[in-house]
């Protein structure tokens, strides 16, 4: 007999099993990948990220490997750098590739609760 809670883990199950499906983001290695959703969730919560708050976190890594990996991931088209009334403080922001990935992620979630609610 499946309870409530049980119904709800196993959901979470798989839509997390969905979600280990998606191919990597082309060309990002894992450390740039979590940059990028760091980036994105400052990104859904309206917050400002500067390039120096994303130094603060220190997970992940060197200022300068961290500087490597923001020019690369522009490089490759998945983040900007945004002016600010500040000239040597420079916001990170989404590009439409990386707003693409994402919403193909929302759809593909989207699919897999609609498998479960059958």
């Amino acid at each position: 007999m499946k309870t409530k809670s049980t119904s709800a883990y196993l959901r979470f199950l798989h839509l997390a099993k969905a979600i280990k499906e998606v191919p990597l983001l082309p060309g990002l290695e894992p450390i740039e990948e979590k940059i990028l959703e760091i980036i994105a969730d400052a990104h859904v919560t309206r917050a400002r990220l500067s390039v120096k708050d994303l130094m603060s976190k220190s997970e992940l890594g060197s200022p300068a490997m961290l500087h490597g990996r923001l020019q690369s991931m522009r490089d490759k088209g998945w983040i900007n750098l945004a002016q600010t009334e500040d000239a040597r403080r420079k916001q990170l922001e989404l590009t439409p590739a990386s707003l693409a990935h994402f919403e193909k992620l929302s759809k593909i979630m989207s699919k897999a609760v609609k498998a479960i609610d059958k």
